[in-house]
């Protein structure tokens, strides 16, 4: 790249290959780092009551201490749903700062979120079933192999 000319911010970067940079492929873009990976390993919780969708990064860690009571920095994987189960967050501390997606429906809404039950306000999902969530299926009729050995997160 010529001194002084600037780099667009959906190119490549030739001196940091796979680094931030953004490869064109047929019909759209596809990030070459942009992935969250979701292992077997993680504590999954996912919040049974609506989270007000306003609440950013902050809010929803402090909803996790005060209504969910778990600790948001221990690396959970936190899934919330707006008011009207159109979209869904996930938040998660990765040691050095916290990750927050969503997940917009273009039509219709999640129609699988698990219903609250007395007393409960979260519930503990595995990974197969945090996946067809976010394909909105219904995670908790999801039959699949049991886990062949219990995996005890550390600390």
């Amino acid at each position: 790249m010529p001194a002084g000319s600037r780099r667009r911010p959906d190119e490549c970067s030739d001196e940091c290959p796979g680094y931030g940079g953004v490869a064109r492929t047929g019909s759209g873009l596809l990030a070459t780092n942009g992935m969250i990976a979701i292992t077997p390993q993680m504590r999954i919780l996912l919040a049974l009551e609506p989270v007000d969708f306003r609440k950013g990064i902050d809010g929803l860690a402090g909803w996790c201490r005060q209504v969910l009571a778990a600790d948001p920095l221990n690396g959970t994987l936190f899934v919330f749903s707006s008011r009207s189960r159109k979209s869904i967050r996930l938040l998660c501390y990765d040691g050095q700062g916290f990750w927050q997606c969503q997940k917009r429906l273009s039509q219709g809404r999640f129609t699988g979120w698990p219903a609250a039950r007395e007393g409960a306000k979260s519930c503990r999902l595995d990974v197969h079933q945090i996946q067809l969530l976010l394909w909105n299926g219904n995670p908790l009729e999801a039959a699949a192999a049991p886990m062949w050995r219990a995996v005890v997160p550390a600390g």
